[in-house]
């Protein structure tokens, strides 16, 4: 049993990596596939497979949805979101229509088999708005938070751009983002907490780094 009970109306930080740390995003149509289960299964209703999905469009864009995402980040082997649960056991029944759909997807793409994912879920309860915006701002720059470059970084995809670009790409924004915009003035504000925040986010990981080196 899952020692986190989720709970209706509660933000968490939901992540999760590929099975023995492998990829599981190879090319950008896997991210494009991953991010349309985000979107078409957080409804309320079952909608059955996403390919099938793609002939229905009056089911798309529901308003009865499982969770509002906050920000999200997905990377070449593993992702991270901030989900705010809006439905009884939206968080949970979300999570197994991506990752069941997505492990077919990926299964079928590249005559794979067996488990993706590196078994259930994470989840922590966000319990301060303190730890909500630099999560926020962790998860939103996730690719320069673990210094992507090359080839990993086209693989690499968040919510970053939804944040920046305000409100003229409204209607292409997978995110609910008033909960951490309402708190600063603009956007460049966010901005500049995100990116200063990062850096003290990076500056903590090299020192904990060090630290185990210290240790051998």
């Amino acid at each position: 049993m899952r020692k986190i009970k989720f709970t209706t109306g509660e933000l968490y930080h939901i992540y999760n990596r590929g099975n023995n740390k492998r990829t599981i995003f190879s090319k950008p149509q896997d991210l494009n596939r991953f991010l349309q289960g985000m979107n078409d299964f957080n409804t309320i209703n079952p909608i059955g497979s996403l390919y099938l999905n793609s002939f229905r469009k009056e089911l798309r864009g529901s308003t009865s949805k499982l969770v509002n995402f906050i920000c999200y980040c997905l990377n070449p082997n593993h992702f991270h979101f901030i989900v705010k649960q809006t439905a009884e056991e939206g968080i949970t029944k979300l999570m197994h229509r991506i990752g069941t759909g997505y492990t077919r997807y990926f299964n079928d793409q590249y005559e794979n088999s067996g488990s993706l994912f590196q078994g259930r879920f994470k989840a922590n309860l966000i319990d301060s708005n303190k730890y909500l915006l630099h999560l926020s701002a962790y998860i939103n720059l996730n690719g320069d938070a673990h210094s992507l470059r090359g080839s990993a970084s086209q693989l690499s995809i968040s919510s970053w751009n939804e944040y920046i670009q305000g409100d003229e790409h409204k209607k292409n924004s997978l995110c609910n983002k008033k909960i951490i915009l309402s708190q600063f003035k603009n956007l460049l504000e966010y901005k500049k907490f995100a990116e200063e925040s990062l850096i003290n986010i990076k500056f903590r990981k090299e020192m904990l780094e060090l630290l185990k080196k210290d240790q051998v």
